[in-house]
């Protein structure tokens, strides 16, 4: 997949502020700080498009990324991150719920977990509310070249049995640093949008 334009991004907090072009769309969720914005850089080969931040929690909109005039990647509230107020968290949770139950031309969730670490009980959460609207994900393990080679057929074993992934549901280590499984994600985005075409 060759990446030829990548427009600004429409940003919205309600339904009425969507995109109405009905093109489809590519959900991407994760923890604060699993490295959400450095995956969608990565992807969209651009260095900083989607802002990354030392500060986890720092988009709190859903931003719509038209890439190539015919998809949207779509950036979300990082879930799980302790110093967001209460109130702030339950407000994301609507807008995230809210998208979720009504958009139609959401296609795919790529769900992004540290793979340095064993999943959460929010990254455990997160992938069973998907299933139950029978959304199809992929998981994508982050930071995959932070790992010791020696470690990783155990750390694959451990996110495995964690998050019991469904019958379709791939899992794909990545590193926004080496570039591994990019070519993965691209083979996936391309049979989404062949699909829905």
């Amino acid at each position: 997949m060759e990446i030829t334009s990548v427009d600004e991004p429409i940003i919205a907090v309600r339904i009425s502020q969507y995109p109405e072009d009905k093109k489809s769309e590519l959900l991407i969720l994760g923890r604060s700080n699993v490295g959400k914005s450095s995956f969608i850089n990565t992807i969209i080969n651009r260095k900083n498009l989607a802002r990354t931040s030392s500060k986890p929690g720092k988009t709190q909109t859903l931003n719509f990324y038209k890439v190539n005039k015919e998809f949207y990647i779509v950036d979300v509230p990082g879930y799980g991150y302790a110093v967001t107020s209460k109130k702030q968290m339950e407000k994301f949770g609507v807008m995230i719920e809210e998208y979720l139950k009504q958009r139609q031309v959401l296609k795919h969730v790529f769900l992004l977990v540290d793979y340095r670490h064993k999943p959460t009980e929010d990254d455990v959460l997160m992938y069973k509310f998907l299933k139950y609207y029978n959304l199809p994900v992929t998981i994508v393990c982050t930071k995959y070249d932070k790992v010791n080679r020696s470690l990783r057929m155990k750390q694959d074993d451990v996110i495995k049995k964690v998050l019991n992934p469904a019958l379709g549901d791939e899992i794909v280590n990545f590193s926004s640093i080496t570039k591994v499984g990019k070519d993965r994600i691209y083979e996936i985005i391309e049979n989404i949008i062949a699909k829905n075409s």
